[in-house]
């Protein structure tokens, strides 16, 4: 095994670790903080149509929460088309709201983190 394929298969391991992380992160806080959430964007058709979710379980608090810090992270195009309330958004908690757009941030840069390490991998660049 060559240097660099031991360095990303370390630097693998990290980004599958802190995916993970998030992932219970996003977990908890679908099981925690959904109530509140909902509760502060009852106003916004894109977030109401996916409340149900809320009742199907892990997988559907997941889609969920990851749903509505999607909206949160990139609130122009829902509020061009009218699905999110400018009021309700203004009048989020901001120390929630960062912690949603930070998480989708998070978890979008890992994610292509490890595609980027599978075409490095792929394309025999490491060998």
């Amino acid at each position: 095994m060559s240097t660099a394929e031991y360095i990303a298969g370390h630097i693998a391991i990290v980004i599958i670790l802190s995916l993970f992380f998030f992932l219970a992160l996003a977990l908890h806080m679908a099981y925690t903080k959904i109530d509140l959430i909902l509760e502060h964007l009852k106003n916004c058709t894109a977030i109401m149509a996916r409340a149900p979710l809320k009742h199907g379980g892990p997988w559907g608090r997941l889609l969920l929460i990851g749903g509505i810090s999607g909206i949160l992270t990139f609130p122009n195009f829902y509020l061009k088309r009218g699905e999110l309330c400018p009021e309700d958004l203004e009048k989020f908690p901001a120390l929630l709201k960062r912690k949603l757009v930070v998480m989708q941030w998070a978890i979008l840069i890992l994610v292509v983190g490890m595609f980027l390490l599978a075409l490095i991998g792929k394309s025999g660049l490491l060998k």
